[in-house]
C-alpha cells in the first residue's frame, strides 16, 4: 500500500480516537478500510467515488459470499472514511445497507449448559464460561474482567467499556462466585492492569479467540448435537431470565442494550406458560372432525 494511504489509514484512526469510539470500531473500521483502499488500488484516492464503493460491496455479496452483516459492517467503515476522513460527500442511496433475515438465535437449555460447564478441561475454562452464563456477558467482556471488577460483597459485576463504550452492572450468581474463586485458588492471576484471566504468557488478558476455544471443546465434551458459538450461553442467560419471572426492561439493563427492542426477541425465546388457548380448544363441546374421501 503506497504512502498516501497509509497516511490516510492513521488519519482514519485519530478520527475513531477523537469521537472516542471503542478499541473494537478502531480495530473493525481501520481494517475494512484497509482491504477496501487495497481493491481500489488502481485507482487514486482523488478518484473514488460511489461507484467504487458498489463495485466493492458486489464483490463482497456475490464473490465473497459474506453475510448481510458483515457487508454492513464494511459500509459503515466506508461511509466513515468518506464522509469524515475524506471529507468527501456521498450519495448514500447509492450504497444502501444489506437487508438482515432475522432469525431467532440459537439457545441451550439448562441441563446443556450444566453439560458444557462439565465438560470445560480445567477450572479456569469453568470460570470464564459460567461467568458469559450467569452474567450474560459478550465474549470480550469476560475477557476484559479486571479482578477488581468483581463486587462479591453486593454479588454483583461491573462491566467497564461495554459495546457501546457503555460501562453498567450485572449479576453475579453464589455458585459463579464459588466457581470463581476455586479458579483464584488454583491460578493466582498476577497482572498490574488486574486482569482476572491472563493469556498464555501472561502479557495481557486472554484473547475472545481463546475463550471461544475453549467453549467449543467444552460443547464437544458435552455431546452438544446443536451447532452454537459461545454467544449462545449470553443468548440463553437471556432466555432463561423471562422464564424465572425479570422484566423485560430488567434483562435490556443487564444485556447492557441500546433499546429494548432488541431484547423482544427473547420473549419469544423463552418457554413461558402464557395461558392461552386455541379457539378449537375453547369451545364447550367436544368436536370431533373427520376427513371425507372421494372417490
Amino acid at each position: 500500500m503506497d504512502e498516501q494511504r497509509q497516511r490516510v489509514l492513521k488519519r482514519l484512526a485519530e478520527d475513531i480516537r477523537l469521537r472516542g469510539l471503542s478499541a473494537n470500531t478502531l480495530v473493525s473500521y481501520t481494517s475494512h478500510a484497509r482491504i477496501f483502499l487495497e481493491f481500489a488500488s488502481r485507482r487514486s484516492l482523488e478518484q473514488l467515488n460511489t461507484e467504487d464503493i458498489r463495485r466493492f460491496l458486489l464483490h463482497l455479496v456475490h464473490e465473497r459470499k459474506l453475510s448481510p452483516g458483515t457487508v454492513n459492517v464494511y459500509s459503515a467503515a466506508i461511509r466513515f472514511l468518506f464522509a469524515v476522513t475524506l471529507i468527501r460527500t456521498l450519495n448514500y442511496l447509492q450504497i444502501p445497507r444489506q437487508k438482515k433475515r432475522k432469525t431467532l438465535p440459537e439457545v441451550l437449555t439448562r441441563d446443556e449448559v450444566h453439560s458444557i460447564l462439565e465438560g470445560c478441561q480445567n477450572i479456569k475454562h469453568k470460570a470464564m464460561l459460567t461467568v458469559i452464563y450467569s452474567s450474560g456477558l459478550r465474549v470480550s467482556e469476560v475477557a476484559a474482567l479486571k479482578i477488581q471488577h468483581i463486587d462479591s460483597k453486593n454479588r454483583r459485576l461491573f462491566v467497564q467499556n461495554g459495546k457501546g463504550g457503555k460501562d453498567r452492572y450485572t449479576l453475579l450468581s453464589d455458585a459463579c462466585l464459588y466457581v470463581l474463586r476455586e479458579y483464584w485458588k488454583e491460578y493466582r492471576p498476577r497482572h498490574p492492569a488486574g486482569w482476572l484471566f491472563l493469556g498464555t504468557y501472561n502479557v495481557t488478558h486472554i484473547t475472545p479467540d481463546a475463550i471461544g476455544d475453549a467453549f467449543n471443546k467444552a460443547v464437544q465434551r458435552g455431546h452438544i448435537a446443536k451447532q452454537v458459538s459461545i454467544h449462545a450461553l449470553r443468548h440463553s442467560f437471556a432466555t432463561h431470565l423471562p422464564e424465572d419471572g425479570a422484566t423485560l426492561l430488567q434483562i435490556k439493563s443487564l444485556l447492557g442494550h441500546a433499546s429494548v427492542q432488541s431484547t423482544t426477541i427473547y420473549l419469544h425465546l423463552a418457554n413461558m406458560p402464557s395461558g392461552i388457548v386455541s379457539p378449537l380448544d375453547s369451545h364447550s363441546t367436544d368436536a370431533r372432525f373427520e376427513v371425507s374421501s372421494h372417490a
